[in-house]
């Protein structure tokens, strides 16, 4: 689908009327509009038209599929993420959502993303860089009515944590579909936990739902580890912060680190 709305453009009106200029006047000019391109890299590309309601942030809808398989590098994966269009009001959300297939019909490893504009639904992105993700794994036939709530729930402001939400993806696979909301800053606690709760109380999560936390220095560590390594340290199990992974209800509690020991998995084995 083809984005409906029209970007604002900068005016470069005036930067045309000195040709004659010295070099060093057209190596200044160039370097303050390569500043101006960098600094602009956040701001808003599309606007609400008028009478509409306009969303606290503009956002960007972005689709990706790959065939099953062994993960794909960085520079591949970014080139198979479509952009669907942006859009800055509700008016303009409704026009595209309406036109899209519910993730409940897609086939095959498909995924959705929903991220604020500017920010590529990427681990590597300045703005996901330093952050994390909850992810919540659905059966089958749940999808399209969590990924509606969560989305709705994101562009209302519903998680209160200002800037913090960099986005959400619902990816499709063959046996279960996933949810996530991606966050800025994986060491803020209160905020994370906030996020937590939030998402459990607009997806209506029964009690026992396991609701994992997993940040992107993490993704990209396991991303890039040798296919031969046939062990991984369980951080989430044992080394981390307990509040990375919130299992059932129960407020989570500190791990023993009195005898400094780690649970390494080894093929189905633990030690």
């Amino acid at each position: 689908m083809n984005n409906k709305f029209d970007a604002l453009k900068d005016d470069d009106s005036g930067d045309h009327e000195q040709d004659q200029g010295s070099p060093k006047d057209s190596e200044k000019e160039k370097s303050e509009d390569d500043d101006k391109e960098q600094n602009s890299t956040r701001k808003k590309m599309v606007i609400p038209g008028v009478g509409e309601h306009p969303l606290q942030y503009n956002y960007t809808f972005w689709y990706s599929r790959r065939n099953p398989g062994r993960p794909a590098s960085t520079q591949s994966y970014e080139q198979n993420i479509k952009q669907i269009g942006s859009f800055a009001s509700v008016e303009q959300f409704w026009r595209f959502y309406s036109h899209m297939i519910r993730p409940g019909d897609l086939t095959g490893h498909s995924d959705f993303h929903l991220f604020k504009e500017g920010i590529k639904p990427m681990w590597e992105d300045d703005a996901n860089k330093m952050g994390g993700k909850w992810i919540i794994r659905l059966r089958k036939g749940l999808a399209s009515r969590c990924w509606e709530n969560l989305i709705l729930a994101m562009l209302g402001e519903q998680f209160m944590v200002g800037e913090e939400i960099c986005g959400a993806v619902v990816s499709v696979r063959f046996q279960e579909d996933i949810i996530s909301i991606w966050n800025k800053t994986a060491s803020d606690q209160a905020t994370t936990a906030r996020i937590r709760d939030t998402l459990r109380r607009v997806l209506n999560l029964p009690p026992n739902t396991i609701m994992e936390y997993k940040t992107h220095t993490d993704s990209i560590k396991y991303k890039e580890s040798p296919p031969s390594l046939l062990f991984h340290l369980s951080w989430h199990a044992a080394c981390t912060p307990s509040w990375l992974t919130t299992r059932r209800s129960k407020a989570a509690t500190p791990p023993d680190h009195s005898k400094g020991r780690c649970i390494f998995a080894v093929g189905n084995c633990t030690l």
